[in-house]
């Protein structure tokens, strides 16, 4: 028996090496990216998006405000503080809907660890968290055109971390951030990679999440998103496992929109801001999203 112990520990730790070297280069280049970005980027975005307020753009405003959401570093509950002032502010919330909505769903440091996926599924991630955010904005403004969507109430912008005069500690201090916020997550990734590499027959895996069981497996995957996502780096490791199996771009797709969407802090977060209500729907919002998504991209891919 325990001959038999050492030799699974001996081939889960291969697999976790092989799977480590391969990944961690792009986990590194998404702290760095991010942490740049949140730096020195972050007030410039903010402030393009404060400068949109008073363009007569009408319900087109859904689209630069959805993409100035997946360009804001910030997590959920950045971004609520964020939100509430320009609503204070006077901005529609049709045009605030999208901008949180991409924004729960991207930022540039999760983009940067995406890239480990290959092109298809990045521009798949880019295009179909842009689009969530603008049909986001639409379905506000078509159901709450007169009335506030949000309530945000009690919410004031806390103050920035990023303040040290010296630009470069700035930077280092955010880095170092990042790496214990999502550190953790990401080595859990890469062991759960590991495991399921070593223990999850791929033939079976793509039965059950692959092509040839598109529609079941496209639910299965929205499904699954709710409760196993817990950090956008943790999962990349997995994502990549998955796709490697034959689960179909479609699931992968699905997975990478209601894991972010329905991950507990942003959840906790977003009861708030919404009510029961409206939180009910923004769940039903994000599972039919998700699915609808996952099977186009089964039927275009």
């Amino acid at each position: 028996m325990l001959d038999i112990l050492r030799r699974e520990l001996v081939y889960i730790t291969y697999y976790f090496m092989v799977q480590l070297r391969q990944i961690a280069g792009y986990w590194v280049l998404g702290m760095v990216v991010g942490s740049l970005v949140s730096v020195f980027a972050k007030d410039a975005i903010h402030n393009a998006f404060a400068r949109i307020r008073d363009k007569k753009w009408g319900l087109w405003g859904v689209v630069p405000a959805s993409l100035l959401g997946v360009a804001s570093p910030l997590c959920m509950y950045g971004t609520i503080p964020i939100a509430a002032s320009f609503s204070r502010a006077g901005m529609r919330h049709d045009w605030l809907a999208a901008f949180m909505m991409s924004s729960v769903l991207l930022n540039p440091q999760l983009i940067m660890y995406s890239t480990a996926l290959g092109p298809t599924a990045l521009v798949i991630r880019l295009v179909s968290c842009t689009v969530c955010g603008i049909v986001a904005g639409l379905v506000v403004h078509g159901f709450y055109k007169d009335r506030p969507f949000f309530s945000f109430d009690g919410f004031e912008p806390g103050a920035s971390h990023d303040t040290n005069p010296n630009l470069l500690l700035r930077f280092l201090f955010n880095l170092g951030r990042n790496i214990r916020a999502t550190g953790l997550y990401f080595l859990l990734g890469v062991l759960l990679s590991a495991l399921f590499q070593r223990y999850v027959p791929a033939d079976k895996f793509a039965a059950l999440f692959g092509e040839a069981n598109e529609g079941f497996g496209v639910l299965m995957a929205a499904t699954i998103g709710v409760p196993l996502y817990a950090c956008g780096g943790g999962t990349i490791p997995l994502i990549r496992e998955w796709l490697a199996m034959g689960m179909s771009m479609g699931s992968a797709a699905a997975f990478m929109l209601t894991g972010p969407a329905t991950k507990i802090t942003n959840l906790g977060a977003l009861k708030i801001v919404l009510g029961a209500k409206r939180f009910a729907l923004y769940i039903a919002f994000v599972m039919a999203f998700s699915l609808v998504t996952g099977l186009i991209v089964n039927l275009v891919v």
